[in-house]
């Protein structure tokens, strides 16, 4: 029964994905073997995605079933040891750009794996990333962006941190379409992930865990 949770999500089975994981828990599946199975299909997704076999719909249909299964999931995890929260990352989509599946996907990979996620959302202005670094004294900010005009945010965004006096206490990824290490070193970020799972390994060697 578990690998029918990972083919109906990753063969695009909303209706089947559901009653699957909802038969799951009811049976008493542990909720964080679930999200582990979907952590696994999203990655079956994203690979399709990578090769032109799946585009930004079932992109969107995957990230809603994720949603949905994550709401099942969550309220079973809360009080349990793994919800000992490893540090704070903040994560938005960066002035300009209203793309959330990316950032959606990392955000929950994160708060699975551990870390307490603030959410900005999207086209997000550089000033609310560094007023969200002084409040919440985090040590990890993730930029989103898909389009390219999002290049310029971001490299905006780092260039206010460091305006800030914030610069040397923050590691900043940024992620999302066509990000790769020329666009990093434009936008002066200290790293780039390709996929949630590098986003939360650049995390994790950041803030340890």
């Amino acid at each position: 029964m578990p690998g029918k949770l990972v083919d109906a999500i990753a063969n695009m089975k909303e209706k089947e994905a559901l009653e699957i994981a909802k038969g799951l828990l009811e049976s008493g599946e542990n909720p964080m073997n679930i999200l582990n199975l979907t952590k696994e299909a999203m990655e079956i997704v994203g690979k399709r995605f990578e090769k032109g076999e799946y585009f930004l719909p079932e992109l969107m249909m995957a990230g809603e079933m994720l949603r949905q299964i994550s709401g099942m999931v969550k309220p079973l995890l809360k009080g349990g040891p793994e919800t000992k929260r490893l540090g704070k990352v903040i994560i938005g989509t960066v002035e300009g750009d209203i793309h959330d599946i990316g950032k959606d996907i990392v955000v929950f990979m994160l708060d699975v794996n551990g870390f307490e996620v603030l959410d900005l959302g999207i086209d997000v202005p550089a000033q609310k990333f560094v007023d969200a670094v002084k409040q919440s004294k985090s040590k990890v900010i993730g930029l989103s962006g898909f389009l390219t005009l999002a290049f310029e945010s971001m490299k905006e965004t780092v260039d206010a941190i460091k305006k800030a006096g914030l610069r040397d206490d923050v590691k900043i990824m940024i992620g999302g379409g066509q990000i790769d290490e020329q666009i990093r070193s434009f936008a002066g970020a200290d790293a780039y992930g390709k996929d949630a799972m590098e986003a939360v390994e650049l995390a994790k060697s950041w803030i340890g865990g």
